[in-house]
């Protein structure tokens, strides 16, 4: 027997964050079932295919599915669309023995989303997995409460109809028991980014590692959207011309291709020849780019975790309670800040206190990074004895 395993999610867009977490889980199938044939179903079948030579559909039929319509046809495309989509995600799934749910924050709105975008496609999937009796995996997926009902009641539904649910915190899974979804039995594990190896560089100490973010806010705040990002810019440009003028270089980085807009502006205003930007095509090229550097400041979920993985003190300048938690975990929950409202002299006393307890958190991380490590093993270990067929000769 063939055993066939999907993969689903938006991969391959341009997060490096998801393409992670793909790549962890894509490192477990080679390892441990190396006969099993693996497919993705996702958002940039393209990458997909030429990054990891696996086979890739497009998630969706109608290529313009995550831009705004615009007029009557591109409405009417998007509405014929998710009919089409019904069809093509039930053909994919029924080919599969189980699909996997790569992380991600797949069950959160904590950034603008639309309901009938992925929550709608994640819906389909397992719908389509419980017609098909196909086994769908939610794998270390983060979650949040969401207000939006239609949304909500999409995530619900679709965390219900999986069969295997995992969370990367025990926020995630209180936030799905708050809205319905019976989780007794779903079990906590790190974030699959943990799973990754950790490359070996030369640090430089006084080096900074800075991630931005091209931050406009959440959902409920569409209508302010520019002007939260103008503060959260100004404020990470204030303090890199600080970390200048202590003549620290400096380090830019991204987590998305949308980000490279915040690095192009910092760049231009700073001006300066210690700073410099690293643009790296996934999140193992951001870890070797971070490890370079003695200390982190950074946005994005993933960006954080990278520096917290590689073992750099960090101040996480958060948009969710994600980071906050991910921060505490890790032992370092002082260090955290609010994206929409970042305090920049507070920011450079958080920063000269972590320099000065680098030694000290440096230990702490590299004991944590440990205990994550196994605990995946673990999880690895249970998805092959209760998802995975064996191989039939």
């Amino acid at each position: 027997m063939t055993v066939r395993v999907g993969v689903f999610g938006l991969l391959g867009s341009g997060n490096l964050g998801n393409d992670g977490s793909l790549e962890a889980v894509l490192r477990f199938l080679r390892a441990e079932h190396p006969y099993a044939k693996v497919s993705a179903f996702c958002g940039g079948a393209d990458t997909i295919r030429a990054r990891y030579g696996i086979p890739a559909a497009r998630l969706n039929w109608y290529s313009g599915e995550y831009r705004h319509a615009s007029g009557p046809r591109s409405i009417a495309a998007k509405a014929l669309g998710k009919i089409i989509d019904v069809f093509r995600t039930a053909w994919w799934v029924r080919r599969q023995n189980v699909v996997i749910v790569p992380g991600m924050g797949v069950l959160e709105a904590t950034l603008p989303l639309r309901p009938w975008g992925f929550p709608y496609a994640l819906f389909l999937l397992s719908l389509c997995g419980r017609l098909g009796r196909t086994k769908v995996a939610l794998v270390s997926v983060g979650a949040d409460r969401i207000r939006v009902p239609a949304t909500r009641f999409l995530v619900r539904y679709a965390t219900q109809l999986a069969t295997y649910r995992s969370f990367r915190d025990d926020l995630s899974r209180s936030a799905m028991a708050d809205m319905g979804v019976p989780v007794t039995n779903d079990r906590v594990y790190p974030d699959l980014a943990f799973a990754l190896p950790t490359p070996a560089a030369i640090e430089n100490p006084r080096a900074v590692g800075i991630g931005v973010m091209a931050y406009y806010g959440g959902n409920d705040d569409r209508a302010r959207g520019d002007e939260i990002y103008r503060a959260y810019v100004d404020a990470m440009t204030e303090f890199v011309r600080y970390l200048v003028r202590q003549e620290r270089p400096v380090r830019l980085f991204i987590g998305d291709r949308m980000d490279l807009e915040v690095v192009d502006e910092i760049v231009e205003t700073v001006d300066s020849p210690l700073l410099s930007a690293a643009v790296p095509g996934t999140l193992d090229e951001l870890m070797c780019s971070m490890a370079e550097v003695g200390t982190v400041v950074a946005t994005r979920y993933h960006n954080v975790l990278c520096a917290l993985k590689i073992g750099r003190p960090t101040v996480a300048i958060g948009y969710a309670k994600k980071n906050d938690v991910l921060m505490a975990e890790m032992g370092l929950g002082e260090f955290c800040q609010e994206a929409r409202a970042v305090d920049v002299p507070r920011l450079i006393k958080q920063f000269e206190e972590l320099q000065r307890r680098a030694p000290e958190l440096k230990a702490e991380l590299a004991a944590r990074n440990e205990e994550c490590n196994q605990q995946l093993k673990d999880q690895f270990a249970l998805l092959s004895r209760s998802l995975i067929p064996a191989e039939v000769s």
